[in-house]
């Protein structure tokens, strides 16, 4: 792991994954000033999500690069942040910035080379039919079977209407094997589910 200062976006429910894309509208001008500054550096933002709605952060994040950027005429963005590496919060600094920013260590994000089984493989995509077919999602699985391991993993990870605290979840777990097992149950555990409410809660 190495440490590096970074300026966060804490938002609920917005989860970024390695290797995934996030849009983003940015209109509040504490992060219009985030925004602005990155793209005067090093185009680097850290999603992060808060505890609860709270100050409190949950302390391991998603570093993203800014890879599409929309100015608009007041002074709002539009932008797509590209999913570089998970880091875990050491502290948070002292700053005079608008925005908040903290010392973090890094992970290593060595997960690319990794591959599921063909059981775990099949098991993912089967619960993800049967999660799909529940909610009435139009998938195209011709092209969800041509996804390598790792972009399948994530992909789901990061866009099912899972709530906050499974997404939490999901992001700190390590190994593909494992977090692909995450999603699993916790599709299983939706099914058994019924009513309004279209988001896993883990308490």
């Amino acid at each position: 792991m190495s440490a590096k200062r970074i300026s966060i976006f804490p938002l609920s429910g917005a989860i970024l994954f390695p290797g995934m894309q996030l849009p983003l509208h940015i209109f509040e001008p504490r992060y219009r000033a985030l925004v602005s500054d990155a793209m005067a550096r090093d185009r680097k933002i850290g999603m992060i999500q808060p505890v609860t709605g709270g100050h409190e952060l949950f302390k391991i994040g998603c570093l993203g690069r800014i890879d599409e950027v929309e100015a608009l005429e007041d002074g709002r963005y539009n932008l797509i942040l590209e999913g570089l590496q998970r880091f875990e919060i050491i502290r948070e600094l002292e700053v005079t910035t608008e925005f908040r920013q903290v010392e973090a260590n890094l992970w290593e994000e060595d997960e690319l080379g990794e591959a599921l089984s063909i059981a775990e493989r099949a098991s993912l995509e089967m619960e993800a039919r049967k999660f799909a077919d529940a909610q009435g999602y139009a998938v195209d699985w011709n092209s969800v079977s041509q996804l390598d391991d790792y972009s399948l993993v994530n992909a789901i990870a990061q866009i099912a209407p899972f709530d906050f605290a499974a997404k939490q979840a999901l992001l700190e777990a390590k190994g593909l094997d494992h977090r692909a097992d995450l999603i699993v149950q916790m599709m299983a555990f939706f099914g058994r589910h019924d009513g309004d409410d279209n988001r896993v809660t883990l308490q």
